[in-house]
């Protein structure tokens, strides 16, 4: 079916987008699209678009349309929303809330205090907007830390949730099988190209409290096949010394929802009251110094970027702030890596593109984090 012939009237027709915003700077590249920082003309709002050639599109409809009709449903405040769609006659403009916080990793890799309660209220926040999604009927299906960004700069700002290139909608009765995400963080049942339910997230946000927690992954490996050995039989462990001073009830939350067995696993309603998570059991113990210096270390920087460059942003807002020239070269090298607010269509040119896919309409893209 052709775009936006659903009878939804979601998309926008516009014979020169530059009309409506004016663009600022690329903020990444990728093989298949751009994103570009812009401000709407009128409100001088800030946006994010993400700028697709109709011809990159052919053969992926169904992709599109997809995500479409996921982020048409979602509102929820630690999430990233579509906010407009505009149709031209060689380009699809995909009109997304800019977050412009930064990366996590950069975030606490800057603090000078982190502690446990942090991690805490962060997987709260995940927490809570991925209930909201399971709630809907939608799997994420690819949750890491590339996919959270802070919303803003402030101290205390919300972490969101983005990149819905591969989530589902849980139809009735469906059951969803296509083997897609990122190796280190996707579960058992996925490797082992089982059916699979909402459950896949809840073991994603298991990796992800781990990796707040020590800053390292709890499955590494240079071989792609005894990493997935390693995930097949949910072997992992609370190494000495990195978790020595993490308390039992943090590993406790941690077994719970890293159970093989996806009907054993947590759900996020469960998570959401164990009190690691709703409780006083999270230690406020500054664990800074060695979850920094095993970010540094195992999480390279490239592997950081985002749908967009959030450095970018920063840089731009930074300069709003202080009344600066918004002319010049944009910084964002044609390499950067655009995993896209959307579609996960692009890597780094120098990655060979891993597909864990059977040829189904998802193209699924690995990206893996080595320990060192």
């Amino acid at each position: 079916m052709p775009l936006g012939e659903d009878g939804n009237g979601w998309k926008k027709k516009t014979s020169d987008i530059k009309e409506h915003y004016d663009f600022k700077e690329v903020l990444g590249t990728g093989a298949f699209s751009e994103v570009v920082l812009a401000e709407e003309r009128g409100t001088q709002r800030l946006v994010a678009i993400k700028c697709i050639p109709k011809k990159a599109l052919e053969g992926k409809e169904n992709n599109i349309e997809n995500e479409i009709a996921v982020l048409h449903r979602i509102q929820h405040p630690n999430i990233v929303s579509l906010e407009d769609i505009f149709e031209s006659t060689s380009h699809l403009y995909l009109v997304m809330q800019l977050v412009s916080g930064g990366e996590l990793f950069d975030r606490i890799v800057e603090k000078g205090f982190y502690t446990e309660r942090d991690a805490s209220q962060l997987i709260h926040q995940i927490l809570d907007a991925v209930k909201y999604l399971h709630d809907m009927g939608i799997v994420h299906r690819d949750l890491k830390p590339e996919n959270l960004l802070y919303y803003s700069m402030d101290e205390d700002s919300k972490i969101m949730i983005s990149d819905f290139g591969l989530s589902k909608i849980e139809g009735a009765g469906s059951v969803m099988s296509t083997a897609c995400g990122t190796p280190g963080y996707v579960a058992p049942e996925v490797l082992a190209q089982k059916p699979y339910s909402k459950a896949v997230d809840c073991w994603s946000i298991g990796v992800i409290s781990y990796i707040l927690l020590c800053g390292y992954p709890p499955f590494y490996d240079e071989n792609d096949a005894k990493l997935f050995e390693q995930i097949l039989k949910a072997e992992y462990e609370f190494d000495s010394p990195y978790w020595d001073d993490i308390s039992d009830s943090a590993k406790d939350f941690i077994c719970h929802l890293m159970e093989k067995e996806p009907m054993k696993r947590y759900t996020c309603e469960q998570a959401l009251q164990h009190p690691w998570i709703c409780g006083d059991t999270a230690l406020d113990k500054n664990i800074h110094e060695s979850v920094s210096a095993q970010i540094k270390k195992n999480f390279a920087k490239s592997k950081w970027k985002q749908a967009f460059n959030a450095t970018a942003v920063v840089r731009h807002m930074r300069r709003l702030q202080l009344g600066t020239s918004l002319e010049g070269p944009s910084q964002i090298t044609p390499t950067s890596p655009c995993h896209g607010l959307l579609l996960p269509e692009e890597e780094e040119e120098e990655e060979e593109e891993d597909e864990l896919g059977n040829g189904e309409e998802e193209s699924c893209k690995c990206t893996v984090h080595l320990r060192e």
